[in-house]
């Protein structure tokens, strides 16, 4: 599969409940990217999920894979202080 293929939605982590993980390659709540601050999360999908369609969630951005490199790049998705970084 072409990773460029991937769509990327950030969504306010309030949402994170609404997230219907048979609709997207990110499999649970659990596994999700989250930033820095835990106030906001990442899914990946080929096709817009119906719980984003319907309005039930509203994506704070939409990206594609080299944007969203871009950002989990940032000091807001990855702490410059953890070890080993």
């Amino acid at each position: 599969m072409d990773t460029n293929t991937k769509i990327y939605a950030i969504l306010n982590i309030a949402d994170l409940d609404s997230v219907n993980f048979n609709e997207v390659i990110t499999t649970s709540k659990e596994t999700v990217r989250k930033n820095v601050a835990e106030t906001q999360f990442v899914i990946k999908y080929l096709v817009t999920p119906t719980f984003i369609t319907d309005g039930t969630v509203t994506p704070v951005s939409v990206l594609d894979h080299e944007d969203c490199l871009a950002l989990m790049e940032t000091d807001a998705w990855t702490d410059p202080n953890q070890p080993g970084e």
